[in-house]
């Protein structure tokens, strides 16, 4: 994104530079309809998996061995005399943080996660409109008095979108870990059940918003001259084009499976439900 123009005037909707009505717009359609829709959408997700992170419980089934992806890693101290912090068995990468009631228990990842989320480019465009309103719709007045793109503070941070992919993409590989282990049952020997088919399905469409993301297009293919002198390189990035395409739809797909996986897992924990088992 390029740096705004100099215009000692002010560049913002209401410069004097343009039209003066009084409304905000003159469209007739509602063009307030996406952008509400947005903000529900992002509401409800901030919502549960704020509620998730603090209930601490119901995260781990010690007898299928399913983690639910809100709470990998676990790596919070168990505190027996309190009942407390991670399960031991849930603890798949060890147990170094404090069992403090603010700190999450998969506090290692959920920060890079959710920075990794509000800077990747599509978000960036679906709350810019619905949140932060810059604009809210096309030929809508924006509420901001200039337009500074994102060269100062807080929309500058979004260009550190490309690190947090790399770290996104460990957790992922922390994620495929806890899926796979969960075939092989904690008493010993194999197990699958719909908890197997509920975990494996979200790694991979994790996987697949993670890889269709822009830097990682950027890191397979971009900065290079001669396509055909890097063939591996160039078939990458060819294939990370063309599920970057959809890197919307898998944006708002893996909001929900998240969503859903952690509540397939909470209500097998608790006991609400049984996990339907095929083998085992």
């Amino acid at each position: 994104m390029s740096a705004p123009t100099s215009n000692p005037q002010g560049n913002g909707v209401f410069s004097p530079t343009r039209a003066r009505i009084k409304e905000r717009t003159l469209r007739t359609d509602a063009w307030w309809r996406s952008p509400l829709i947005t903000d529900l959408g992002f509401a409800a997700f901030v919502i549960y998996a704020t509620v998730r992170a603090f209930q601490q419980s119901n995260y781990y089934v010690a007898e299928y061995g399913y983690l639910t992806p809100f709470y990998s890693p676990c790596v919070v101290k168990w505190n027996a005399a309190e009942q407390s912090g991670c399960i031991p068995e849930a603890s798949h990468f060890g147990q170094f943080l404090p069992d403090v009631w603010w700190l999450p228990y998969a506090a290692l990842s959920l920060p890079f996660l959710l920075l990794f989320r509000l800077t990747c480019y599509y978000y960036r465009g679906a709350y810019y409109r619905s949140v932060w309103q810059s604009p809210t719709a096309c030929a809508v007045a924006e509420p901001h008095a200039k337009y500074t793109g994102e060269t100062r503070f807080p929309l500058i941070i979004q260009n550190t979108h490309r690190y947090f992919f790399y770290i996104a993409a460990i957790i992922s590989v922390i994620n495929t870990y806890d899926a796979v282990i969960a075939f092989a049952k904690p008493g010993g020997g194999f197990g699958f059940g719909l908890g197997n088919i509920v975990l494996v399905v979200n790694v991979i469409l994790l996987w697949t918003y993670t890889l269709s993301c822009h830097s990682c297009r950027h890191v397979a293919g971009g900065r290079l001259k001669h396509f055909s002198k890097h063939p591996v390189r160039y078939w990458m990035w060819t294939q990370i084009s063309k599920i970057n395409t959809r890197h919307k739809l898998y944006a708002w797909i893996t909001l929900g499976t998240l969503m859903f996986t952690d509540f397939y897992v909470m209500l097998v924990a608790s006991g609400t439900i049984s996990d339907l088992r095929f083998i085992g």
